[in-house]
């Protein structure tokens, strides 16, 4: 790998709608067909995940971005949000470049939510050091941190990393 992480800006926006949807194709057919939509992340919606606070740190390479991962204090915990990286880049460490470089800048207890069917992304958190939750442990997760509709608690899983040494 040839790339360097650096912090997303404002004028990343419209790359990082890109590697999101691009790499969220990925869930079609796997997720349930009610949590699915086209685009996977609007552009409002990825804006208004800005405004709240949602940092993206980028992978680029060859004068783009080719992955994003987000993070996001909220109350007394950290969440990874929206981590993707675009399709022809993935298997190459980059998902696990900008999960390194998170964990190694943010102290305390770090959270991440993904789909329970997407089972890649489960074992990609574990080998970096985070525990799935029990199913009672995620419900009261999601509901404390995020802001998600009863369906995706119920699609969802939760994987907690509480520090200690980046993998």
């Amino acid at each position: 790998m040839t790339g360097r992480i650096r912090p997303c800006q404002a004028g990343d926006v419209e790359a990082i709608f890109a590697i999101v949807n691009d790499a969220a194709q990925a869930y079609k057919g796997v997720i349930p067909a009610d949590r699915w939509h086209e685009p996977y992340m609007p552009l409002d919606e990825l804006k208004a995940e800005i405004a709240a606070g949602v940092a993206f740190s980028g992978w680029e390479e060859a004068g783009g971005l080719k992955g994003v991962m987000g993070i996001q204090p909220v109350q007394d915990v950290h969440l990874i949000r929206h981590a993707y990286v675009v399709t022809a880049s993935q298997g190459q460490g980059i998902g696990a470049a900008l999960l390194r470089h998170l964990l190694a800048r943010t102290p305390g207890r770090i959270l991440v939510g993904t789909w329970a069917a997407a089972s890649w992304a489960v074992r990609f958190y574990q080998r970096h050091g985070f525990a799935l939750t029990d199913t009672a442990t995620k419900t009261r997760l999601l509901k404390t941190y995020w802001t998600v509709p009863d369906r995706q608690i119920e699609t969802s899983v939760v994987l907690d990393y509480q520090g200690g040494t980046v993998p």
